[in-house]
């Protein structure tokens, strides 16, 4: 049995589920998801705990059981308490302004780029070089936040770009047979 599927999603205080048989609508202070649940995957409602149940043995539905379960937890988490990822600017001139439902970055290129902020994330300016997104939906989040660090990847080199906090980058080392200091 799926060790991820076989634990129970506990439901906090303030969250509503209805189970149909193919998605979980959860809803919460935050919002509403439907989380999909794929077919041969059965749910309940154990005393405020969702517990999952595979009808059969096989390979793809050994996959999919702990797959519904990861899904329907992130919408419980989403929808009590939200998702947040953080990106940092790295580089001298770098920086980021919020205006209206645009995210103004100056990244190095000679316009600065203008990201549009999708209306179910929320994006916030810790400092104009630490970028805070949010939202109930982990898999958009991920997304917007991606899709921001992709218009400037880290450098190998220098390492100067958009990355997450936190993450671990190796540099390289320049370039041999380059003239110069």
């Amino acid at each position: 049995m799926s060790r991820v599927g076989k634990k129970p999603v506990a439901l906090p205080d303030g969250v509503k589920v209805n189970i149909n048989p193919d998605a979980i609508e959860v809803e919460g202070p935050k919002g509403k998801l439907v989380s999909p649940v794929p077919e041969g995957i059965d749910v309940k409602l154990e005393d405020n705990h969702l517990v999952f149940k595979r009808k059969a043995e096989t390979k793809q539905l050994m996959a999919f059981h702990g797959l519904a379960r990861s899904l329907a937890h992130n919408a419980v988490v989403g929808v009590s308490q939200g998702f947040t990822r953080k990106l940092e600017i790295v580089g001298v001139g770098y920086r980021a302004k919020l205006e209206k439902n645009n995210l103004e970055l100056n990244l190095g290129y000679s316009k600065p780029v203008v990201f549009p902020v999708p209306e179910d994330i929320e994006v916030e300016l810790e400092k104009p070089t630490l970028i805070s997104i949010k939202g109930i939906d982990k898999q958009r989040v991920g997304q917007v936040a991606r899709k921001i660090r992709d218009l400037r990847k880290p450098d190998p080199y220098k390492l100067k770009g958009i990355r997450f906090v936190g993450e671990r980058l190796i540099k390289k080392e320049r370039k041999a047979g380059v003239g110069g200091a």
